[in-house]
C-alpha cells in the first residue's frame, strides 16, 4: 500500500489546524493525499498553515454557529464534499485552576472553546456525511478524560470529559450510516499551548512528566499520525472508541526505573 495515497482526494477540515496538533495533522493528512481546509481564529497563521499544505483556510470563531456552518459549508463548496472532520480547537487558560479558584467566566470560557465547539462543527459535518453516507469524525478529548489529576484544570478536564462522551454516542448513533466518529485521547504533547504552560509552574510539569512510562512528552507529529490513521480506511472497524495515544500514562500504576 502507498500510505502518501491513503488518503487520496479526501476533503479533511481542521479546527486548530495552525499551530501545534491541528497543524502537524494538516501536514500529515496532505502529505497522506487529502484536500486540507483549516478552520482557525488566527488568520496569519492560518493563511500560512494552508499554504504550506496546498490547502485552503477559513477563518473561523468555533463557538459561534454561523462562523462553523460557514467552515464546513464552504470546504463542500469549494472541494466538493467533506470526508474527515478534525475537531481539534481547544485552549487551556491560566484561569482554568482548581474548583475552588476558577470563577464562573472562565469555566464558561474553556466549555465553550473546547467542548460547545466540537458539538457545533460535528453537528455541521454530519450535515454533509449523512447525505454520503460516509465519513470520519474525530474529537480532540485526553487523557484527563479518563483520569483524575491532583494538578487540577477542572474545567477542561470536564470539557474533554464531555467530548469523550458525546463522540462515543455519535459512533453509536451513526455507524450505520457509514460514519465513524472517533475520541481522540492525547497523553501530555509538547505544544506551545502546554510549553506555555509549564514554563509558567516547572513543578506542575514534573509532577505530569514523572507519571508517563516513556518518559517523555508526545510530540504533535505523533498525534497526527494517530489521526492519519482514524480518517483511513484503516480504521474501518474503529468507531466510538477512547483512541488513547498516550505514553502508557492511563495504564501505569508505577512507571519504570
Amino acid at each position: 500500500m502507498d500510505l502518501t495515497q491513503r488518503l487520496r482526494d479526501r476533503v479533511a477540515v481542521i479546527t486548530g489546524g495552525a499551530s501545534g496538533i491541528g497543524l502537524a495533522t494538516a501536514h500529515r493528512l496532505a502529505a497522506e493525499g487529502a484536500k486540507v481546509v483549516i478552520g482557525d481564529v488566527d488568520p496569519i497563521a492560518g493563511e500560512a498553515a494552508a499554504q504550506a499544505v496546498d490547502g485552503l483556510f477559513v477563518k473561523v470563531d468555533v463557538t459561534d454557529k454561523d462562523a462553523v456552518d460557514n467552515l464546513f459549508d464552504t470546504a463542500a463548496a469549494e472541494l466538493g464534499s467533506v470526508d474527515i472532520a478534525f475537531n481539534n480547537a481547544g485552549i487551556s487558560p491560566a484561569d482554568d485552576d482548581s474548583i475552588e479558584i476558577t470563577e464562573l467566566p472562565a469555566w464558561e470560557r474553556v466549555q465553550d472553546v473546547n467542548l460547545k465547539s466540537v458539538y457545533l462543527c460535528s453537528r455541521a459535518a454530519l450535515r454533509h456525511m449523512v447525505p454520503q453516507q460516509r465519513g470520519s469524525i474525530i474529537n480532540t478529548a485526553s487523557f484527563v478524560a479518563v483520569l483524575g489529576s491532583a494538578t487540577s484544570q477542572i474545567s477542561y478536564t470536564a470539557s474533554k470529559g464531555g467530548v469523550l462522551a458525546m463522540s462515543r454516542e455519535l459512533g453509536v448513533q451513526f455507524a450505520r450510516q457509514g460514519i465513524r466518529v472517533n475520541a481522540l485521547c492525547p497523553g501530555p504533547v509538547n505544544t506551545p499551548l502546554l510549553q506555555e504552560l509549564f514554563a509558567k509552574d516547572p513543578e506542575r510539569a514534573q509532577r505530569r512528566l514523572i507519571h508517563i512510562p516513556v518518559g517523555r512528552f508526545a510530540e504533535p507529529e505523533e498525534l497526527a499520525a494517530a489521526v492519519a490513521f482514524l480518517a483511513s480506511d484503516d480504521a474501518s472497524f474503529i468507531t466510538g472508541s477512547t483512541f488513547l495515544v498516550d505514553g502508557g500514562i492511563s495504564s501505569a500504576y508505577v512507571t519504570p526505573l
